[in-house]
């Protein structure tokens, strides 16, 4: 979710003067104002009596005991506790949703139906696209339309009415800037595109939204994770509930928890030199000891800061490490990157 994110590009550079494309001025419309992008994002509907019982089996976070109007996020996983995909599930009342990017929904709605078998589930698309709306002004800009976000908390939605059509507004649990997403019916969706547009918010492409995402530290599934990797390695414990009882995979996220550490983890870092290709091997003392997986040139307040995200050995993940991959002196750094949302 609401993670408004659609790009699967693992090397983006953008002139601090604006220009390729006017990334720059679109990057600082996302952190200074309020940008609307709509992302590739999928929707799927599970009702029946089963379907919170069901789904709470197949992913790695607590739907059991999700409140309704409330989401979360979490990783499908095979037996083996490799992460297949991730998504959010929402609890609408009568029938669940789950989010998730649109390369990944046919794969996803394949497992799924393979794992229905007795059960009273029924999983079908649901037609909604989504608009997100991003910034410290979104919030603003939103309430110029018509729409107020300001009582939602992370992940909790809202039905409501926009000129004669039905909308849902949803809270991202995102790293700063704030952003919201509205889903509605493609038509519904451009007319408040043309609205949100005439009240102050600027429209962005997926570049602009995909350097935010980097900037944030957040991984992308098809990028930054892929089939071969374990949710521990990713670092995003929100995906996560070792409260929530049984679930494909567990016995291995349970393994290793009770080790206490993976390997390697996903890691920030400052590039200092031409940025990394994803694949890139980062080395320490000319020993590889992880992998870049994307990499980008942020715009920030005093020139563009190049940044990196990828897989590091756990003994190397403090930050200020110094290491090479390339000709390129890579920093370990803590994510969200704070240099580049200074003012």
């Amino acid at each position: 979710m609401p993670a408004p994110l659609d790009t699967q590009q693992s090397n983006l550079t953008v002139s601090p003067n604006g220009a390729p494309g006017d990334l720059s001025r679109q990057f600082r419309a996302i952190l200074e104002g309020c940008a609307i992008h709509q992302p590739s994002r999928a929707k799927l509907k599970l009702v029946g009596e089963d379907r919170v019982r069901w789904l709470n089996g197949m992913t790695t976070n607590n739907v059991r005991d999700l409140k309704e109007d409330l989401g979360v996020y979490g990783f499908v996983l095979n037996p083996q506790g490799k992460i297949q995909g991730d998504g959010y599930t929402f609890h609408r009342g009568d029938f669940l949703v789950f989010d998730t990017d649109a390369d990944q929904v046919s794969r996803l709605r394949e497992l799924f139906d393979r794992y229905i078998i007795m059960d009273d589930v029924e999983v079908t698309d649901l037609p909604l696209r989504t608009l997100a709306v991003i910034g410290p002004k979104a919030e603003q800009i939103l309430q110029a339309v018509g729409l107020d976000g300001s009582g939602l908390s992370p992940l909790e939605v809202k039905d409501g009415d926009w000129r004669g059509a039905s909308v849902t507004l949803v809270r991202t649990d995102l790293p700063a800037p704030t952003a919201y997403e509205v889903w509605a019916e493609p038509q519904n969706l451009d007319r408040l595109s043309e609205a949100l547009t005439a009240a102050g918010a600027t429209a962005v492409d997926g570049e602009a939204v995909e350097l935010l995402r980097i900037a944030r530290g957040v991984p992308q599934y098809g990028q930054d994770i892929r089939e071969r990797d374990l949710p521990q390695e990713t670092e995003q414990s929100r995906a996560l509930n070792f409260n929530k009882g049984c679930y494909i995979g567990q016995e291995i996220v349970e393994r290793i928890r009770s080790r206490g550490a993976v390997h390697r983890k996903f890691t920030g870092f400052m590039a200092e030199g031409p940025l990394p290709a994803a694949g890139s091997k980062v080395l320490m003392d000319g020993k590889e000891v992880g992998e870049i997986t994307s990499a980008a040139m942020v715009p920030a307040a005093h020139g563009a800061i190049g940044v990196a995200l990828g897989y590091l050995r756990r003994e190397h993940g403090e930050p200020g490490t110094r290491l090479q991959s390339g000709e390129t002196t890579l920093t370990v750094a803590k994510v969200p990157f704070g240099a580049i949302f200074e003012e």
